[in-house]
């Protein structure tokens, strides 16, 4: 399940296309024209902000050729024009022109407009879905939505640029790492300094598991931990209900979505296959605007842990992705500690049955030309 190159394009066909992306957050496309991209396998979504100021999601491909139209993040003037042969489309997705247009006489330009995608924003996130009727984001997240409320999540700005991270590994393994706190302990030190393990905190709703983890009273030994433990509490004042500012929250959104939800700011994290050994970890950070140079030092040392943490879960799952590939290796039991990768695990199996069995069968199998 974590090595064959078939699963994955099954678990981007089955799992990935028909559930809830996140695109960007709302405070990334302030403005008429402004845009953001996502691409997940072979597919690119377009975000845009109207002319009437709503948020529109298309397939990212000309409707002449299939040319890709927009990269990264910017601005449209007015208009969204192919680079290849200059179809243009209005904010609205509608064609409004084609060069050289008496060369189509039956050009109906009504029926080419750009293929919608559905889109949502919910907890100030753009959520995009590529494929199926799964429920809608603001139906999932309802019944904890009113513990994020102090957080402000509508009214962020982003606090750090977006950033892609390719790790070599299966993007099932990321997941699984990310849905157990039981490697805490042993893995991030550091983060177990700071904080209490949440293993008793954990709660969860169908499709979202979260944990909250608790500052520790006494300081750290490390300068950058002891100074954020000092300021934190303070600094994010008065927003934010007094228990909130000592602890560290996170959400598991299946199936590969993180939303850590942290006193001075809120990280989101996708994690997005390249193949079935490579992933991209793409993330960015958001925060109630303020620039004061107290909640600037915390969040850059809030980032400055993260990125530690970030960069032992990765040092953890490529040495995983190794090991799992020994001929000799044999699942083991799980944790109760580790119980969210059930629910994750059991929807693998949901989508893909082919999972269930000893060995691939036969159809994921390379042909041998000599067996006929």
């Amino acid at each position: 399940m974590y090595s064959h190159p078939k699963l994955t394009e099954l678990e981007i066909e089955r799992i990935l296309r028909p559930s809830w992306q996140i695109a960007g957050h709302v405070s990334q496309i302030p403005a008429s024209g402004d845009y953001l991209t996502f691409e997940l396998g072979s597919d690119s979504v377009i975000v845009l902000r109207d002319a009437a100021g709503g948020i529109r999601a298309f397939r990212n491909v000309c409707r002449h050729r299939g040319t890709r139209l927009l990269e990264g993040t910017g601005r449209c003037s007015g208009r969204i024009t192919c680079p290849y042969h200059g179809w243009t489309y209005r904010y609205d997705g509608s064609l409004v022109a084609t060069p050289a247009k008496d060369s189509f006489p039956e050009l109906n330009l009504q029926q080419h407009g750009l293929e919608p995608v559905r889109v949502e924003v919910t907890l100030g996130f753009v959520w995009v879905c590529l494929a199926g009727d799964p429920d809608p984001p603001s139906r999932l997240w309802a019944p904890i939505q009113e513990e994020l409320t102090p957080y402000r999540l509508e009214e962020l700005v982003p606090t750090q640029p977006l950033y892609l991270e390719v790790w070599n590994v299966n993007w099932k393994i990321a997941m699984d790492n990310y849905l157990e706190s039981y490697h805490v302990p042993i893995g991030h030190p550091g983060l177990n300094r700071l904080f209490t393990p949440d293993y008793e905190d954990q709660r969860g709703v169908p499709g979202i598991a979260r944990g909250f983890s608790w500052m520790r009273e006494p300081a750290s030994s490390r300068w950058s931990e002891r100074i954020y433990q000092k300021h934190v509490g303070a600094v994010t004042a008065p927003y934010l209900p007094e228990p909130n500012r000592r602890s560290w929250r996170f959400y598991s959104f299946l199936p590969n979505i993180g939303i850590d939800v942290l006193p001075e700011q809120v990280n989101f994290f996708q994690i997005l296959p390249l193949g079935h050994d490579r992933t991209v970890i793409r993330g960015a950070a958001f925060g109630v605007r303020d620039d004061s140079r107290e909640m600037r030092l915390v969040r850059w040392l809030g980032n400055r842990i993260n990125m530690q943490v970030n960069k032992e879960d990765k040092f953890l799952c490529e040495r995983l992705q190794r090991g799992i590939a020994d001929s000799g290796y044999r699942p083991g039991p799980l944790s109760s500690i580790e119980s969210w990768m059930l629910e994750f695990h059991d929807l693998l199996r949901a989508r893909i049955p082919e999972t269930r069995l000893p060995v691939p069968p036969v159809l994921f199998s390379p042909v041998d030309p000599t067996n006929r």
